[in-house]
């Protein structure tokens, strides 16, 4: 009696948690929206504009091949073309264009939270769980990257946290594969968390390896595959091989300049070191995926945070890249890096141009940079420190979520 009475308790708990976190989400949700409406925004909204309206001309296979002077490189994965394509037709109708391309980051974010407290719940306290989500709803962060700027960098994160979720925690790795390609198909960022998914499939067992990879599949050849077979040598160009900016303002980059490295070590950190630097994020939280292969969420938020923490580009827009990752990795982890970094999109959007950072910010960034270091080594250590995730398909006992003391399974492959 007194077990039943603890766990209709102990349920209650989770509705009033889970009821919490989606009103704040909600909540932030429709002030995101309003500001973007708002807001102008910065010249990427429209930059994004003048490519739909490219898009529009030549369709969204040839625009990589399509002379656009005056606008920068597109650099976009095809889904993000399809994208534009409809927010063209979206905006004859009399829907501004700021508020479409903000959109999708927007409810990007209002997803995330939902997916960071699903995924917490099932491996940390219940407090703990919801505190995580709340900071990711509330992360000054976000509120500036995706309401204002507008780009696809929230929307991929998203969709690759959700695929881990999918992954492990529904036992649906068909989706999970789905959402996987359809992240990096919006954005190539999420591609150094792939690796940790397909081995966290693997470790499972054949099957859902298979399915994984069917569903992945099933995205990335329509999407991919007539952009390929058209025009290989400008999506590789501009695509698969773009470096980011050549900007000085943030993390290593920054360091080096700051320290008076020559431009020549500066240009080979841009080129070379580039690509040594993605293959140390995948190869990270493909380890951590393989340590962990019930909670590949976590391996995905190592990948997402060492992928800005060694990142060579510099834009603002790229400071969301970890948000979701470190709320996942830890409160502290989240708040500490939303409130510091969150000041620097303040600062910067609050300048003329998002490009050119004043001093103020270019020393809150070298500050953030090193809090980001300092968040990737205390998380992953609770993440390794943690119980392993519960199996796909089970839940922490109820008990155990008010406690704080999970009593999850052993962390093994399923079958």
């Amino acid at each position: 009696m007194e077990l039943r009475t603890r766990t209709a308790t102990a349920a209650l708990d989770l509705r009033r948690a889970r009821n919490l976190v989606i009103g704040v989400a909600a909540l932030a949700l429709v002030a995101k929206t309003i500001l973007a409406a708002a807001k102008r925004g910065p010249a990427d909204v429209r930059f994004f504009d003048a490519f739909a309206t490219a898009i529009a001309q030549v369709g969204p296979v040839r625009i990589y091949e399509h002379p656009m002077p005056g606008l920068p490189v597109y650099n976009h994965p095809p889904l993000a073309g399809w994208m534009l394509s409809a927010f063209h037709e979206l905006e004859r109708l009399g829907i501004p264009f700021g508020s479409l391309i903000r959109a999708p980051a927007c409810i990007a974010d209002f997803v995330s939270v939902i997916l960071v407290f699903e995924i917490l719940r099932r491996r940390r306290p219940l407090g703990t769980a919801t505190v995580c989500a709340l900071t990711c709803a509330l992360s000054p962060v976000l509120f500036a990257t995706s309401a204002y700027h507008g780009n696809t960098d929230s929307a991929a994160i998203m969709l690759v946290v959700l695929a881990a979720h999918l992954l492990t925690d529904r036992r649906a790795p068909l989706a999970a594969g789905v959402a996987a390609a359809l992240a990096v198909s919006i954005k190539l960022v999420p591609v150094v968390a792939v690796p940790a998914l397909l081995v966290a499939a693997v470790r499972t067992g054949r099957p859902v390896a298979v399915r994984f990879c069917a569903g992945l599949t099933a995205v990335l050849l329509p999407l991919w595959g007539p952009v390929l077979a058209t025009v290989p040598g400008s999506l590789r160009e501009k695509v698969l091989e773009y470096e980011g900016g050549r900007a000085r303002l943030w993390g290593l980059v920054r360091l080096a300049d700051g320290a008076g490295a020559s431009d020549s070590f500066i240009a080979g950190l841009h080129g070379d070191f580039h690509f040594l630097f993605v293959l140390l994020c995948t190869a990270a939280g493909a380890w951590l995926a393989w340590v962990r292969p019930t909670s590949p969420a976590y391996a995905v938020a190592l990948s997402l945070t060492l992928l800005l923490l060694l990142s060579t580009g510099s834009a603002v827009q790229y400071l969301a890249w970890p948000v979701v990752g470190l709320c996942l990795l830890g409160a502290w982890e989240g708040i500490g890096y939303g409130v510091l970094v969150g000041t620097v999109t303040v600062v910067v959007y609050s300048s003329a141009s998002a490009v050119r950072w004043n001093d103020w910010a270019l020393h809150l960034g070298e500050a953030g940079w090193l809090l980001l270091a300092a968040a990737t080594v205390t998380g992953v250590r609770r993440a390794l420190a943690d119980p392993p995730g519960p199996a796909p398909g089970e839940h922490l006992p109820f008990v155990a979520q008010r406690t704080g003391k999970p009593t999850a399974p052993a962390d093994r492959p399923h079958r």
